[in-house]
């Protein structure tokens, strides 16, 4: 069958062309949003995503600080650069890019984060908030996959769902997202894992199937029912002597045994990722418009 190819950077650019008049509306009242980015250690792809967060806050004109740091740093040193970044009324909000060195306590980290400036979406308050279905700020990559299947006007009320994945950065919330009373939800989900038996059988049955599990393309085209709404949140490197770097990146799905058994199905790269960054750059703004609201 012929599918439709859902294009993440088409639908983030729309969303961060409708944060320029929130921006414009805020520089009017003097506000300008900022975000800031702490990095520990020297991990590529860390630094990688981390500068293309700054480099799509410079478009839209949001003020952007990273704050880069050796891998040595105590936990004690990294928990006085969040507090300082509590208080900087300049900053709305805060990241702390992962993984952490070992040595650090990544919760007890995110913890210290005013939960009015976690533009990750992680702090225990706004998850708890989040399952609660009240208004908070949201994990940015299950808020962009929510955006992704609206701008597609794909609506999950009633579809069966199956989340391949269980981390609490994607699986879990995308799953509680999905399940909420609410526009984007209503949908009945399965949570699959890495324990899960027989997931064939659970897979073949999603109406819409969410892949986050971090193994290149471990879903084929047997797992996947005719018709299927596919969204695959994985990016491996594998190695390719015939590409230009000597690697190419791939999703956690296999796109070409697929996508034309699939409905809808995202490309790796080009489709979840840039969502991501796209709702990181929401979050801020909202931040920035909270604080105004408290303060102005």
């Amino acid at each position: 069958m012929s599918f439709q190819l859902i294009d993440g950077k088409l639908v983030a650019k729309a969303i961060k062309d409708g944060l320029k008049p929130r921006i414009k509306a805020l520089k009017d009242k003097g506000i300008v949003p900022g975000l800031a980015a702490v990095l520990v250690g020297d991990d590529p792809a860390s630094a990688t995503y981390v500068n293309s967060k700054a480099k799509a806050c410079q478009k839209l004109g949001i003020y952007s600080e990273v704050i880069r740091k050796e891998a040595s740093i105590t936990q004690k040193e990294l928990a006085e650069i969040i507090k300082t970044l509590n208080e900087n009324t300049n900053i709305h909000g805060i990241l702390v890019q992962s993984p952490l060195p070992k040595h650090i306590d990544e919760l007890a980290i995110t913890l210290i984060i005013n939960p009015e400036k976690d533009v990750d979406g992680f702090h225990p308050f706004n998850v708890g908030m989040m399952f609660l279905g009240r208004e908070t700020l949201l994990p940015c990559t299950p808020h962009g996959i929510l955006n992704l299947l609206e701008y597609y006007n794909i609506n999950p009320d009633g579809k069966e769902v199956v989340v391949v994945g269980r981390s609490n950065i994607v699986g879990k919330p995308v799953a509680s997202l999905l399940t909420q009373k609410s526009k984007m939800g209503n949908a009945t989900v399965t949570i699959a894992h890495s324990h899960t038996k027989n997931l064939p059988l659970i897979t073949q049955r999603a109406d819409i199937l969410i892949v986050a599990i971090g193994k290149p393309e471990v879903i084929t085209s047997n797992m996947v029912k005719e018709g299927a709404i596919i969204i695959d949140v994985g990016v491996n490197r594998v190695d390719d002597e015939n590409a230009k770097k000597g690697y190419r990146l791939v999703g956690d799905v296999d796109f070409e045994d697929c996508k034309n058994k699939a409905s809808y199905i995202t490309p790796v790269p080009g489709g979840v990722g840039p969502m991501t960054i796209a709702m990181l750059m929401t979050n801020t703004v909202i931040a920035a418009e909270n604080s105004w609201e408290q303060t102005g």
